[in-house]
């Protein structure tokens, strides 16, 4: 029998055993590594249910969940918030459904309005989807010009201005600088900024999978940031901010090819941009770096409300808040920003 069982925080065997299962599992992502139930836990209290099928002492699937209550979008069950991948990863379907029944359990007890799960393929023909979003992923080639000259002309053009107006990157031991880029970027688009020790509990839970790099003039100023996440084979820049000046000093374009670049000396394979909602800037930017956008499969159970949640900046809700943002004084909206964006998820 397939036994379904709840990972402690506090039991460093059992994520060790889920970590390595997680690891070799063809359907598992960084999203699925135990330490998010820490991070989450830490940094934004969320109630959290990290579930694992085993059999015969043996891991054979996993679903992290946490359960979000928000004002304004409702109470709810996700696997897994602030991610882009979740739901389940496991070996057969037997595990799958039976930590997918689990889920559906827990949700029916907490009384959500809705159980969400993240996955990147579609599970359940019969559960209303949300498929506003693509994913973004490219092979990294073996030879760094050969990737130089994967890009577009257009986006290589903008590549090589930087590398002419002296740009450079360095990797940063901490977080500061970029949080200060990655809160004035947020702030100037009228979105609540992540709090700075969510991206030190990253760093610190994650360690060296956890990486910053930070683009700067030849003056050394600090233009552009980004927060990449290492998974097997694969980088991922996650999070990212940039000073006003950056567009000018194609800043932005230099601060991707030099982690695609980095990628590539170090032997990675793959280069996940992440996903993007359609229709939006940072979809256009990516399809112009030569990405084809992936649908991804954001699958819903309903139990107290009719249509799938609308949690995104289409939502007339999130408009207000963006209006109101852009307008507060930045250390007010740095104060505010993370009671804020604990309830959006």
């Amino acid at each position: 029998m397939v036994e379904i069982k709840r990972l402690a925080v506090q039991d460093t065997a059992a994520a060790a055993r889920w970590d390595a299962f997680v690891l070799a599992c063809p359907q598992a992502t960084f999203f699925h590594r135990a330490g998010w139930q820490k991070v989450l836990g830490q940094v934004f209290r969320h109630s959290t249910y990290f579930l694992y099928a085993q059999r015969g002492g043996r891991i054979e699937g996993v679903l992290p969940l946490a359960q979000v209550k928000s004002l304004l979008f409702g109470h709810s069950l996700v696997g897994l918030p602030f991610t882009v991948y979740g739901g389940v990863a496991a070996s057969n379907d037997l595990a799958a459904e039976a930590l997918e029944v689990e889920a559906q359990k827990i949700a029916q007890d907490l009384g959500v309005e809705h159980l969400e799960l993240r996955n990147v393929r579609r599970r359940h023909p019969d559960w209303p989807l949300q498929d506003l979003y693509v994913a973004f992923r490219k092979p990294i080639l073996p030879e760094v010009e050969a990737n130089m000259l994967a890009i577009p002309r257009k986006q290589r053009a903008m590549v090589r201005k930087g590398i002419k107006k002296g740009l450079r990157s360095e990797i940063d031991p901490g977080v500061d600088r970029f949080f200060a880029l990655f809160a004035d970027n947020v702030h100037r688009h009228g979105t609540p900024a992540m709090p700075k020790r969510w991206f030190q509990a990253l760093r610190d839970e994650f360690g060296a999978d956890c990486e910053v790099l930070t683009v700067v003039s030849a003056e050394g100023r600090p233009l552009s940031s980004v927060m990449s996440f290492y998974f097997r084979d694969e980088v991922l820049p996650y999070y990212a901010g940039d000073d006003e000046a950056a567009r000018d000093l194609a800043a932005n374009d230099f601060k991707y090819w030099e982690l695609m670049r980095l990628a590539c000396a170090r032997g990675l394979k793959v280069f996940d941009y992440g996903r993007s909602k359609v229709g939006t800037g940072p979809y256009a930017f990516k399809k112009n770096w030569g990405f084809e956008p992936t649908p991804l499969h954001y699958e819903y159970c309903l139990y107290k409300r009719d249509a799938v949640p609308q949690n995104n900046p289409n939502n007339a809700k999130y408009q207000l808040l963006i209006k109101t943002w852009q307008h507060l004084p930045i250390g007010m909206a740095n104060w505010l920003g993370p009671l804020v964006v604990r309830n959006l998820g």
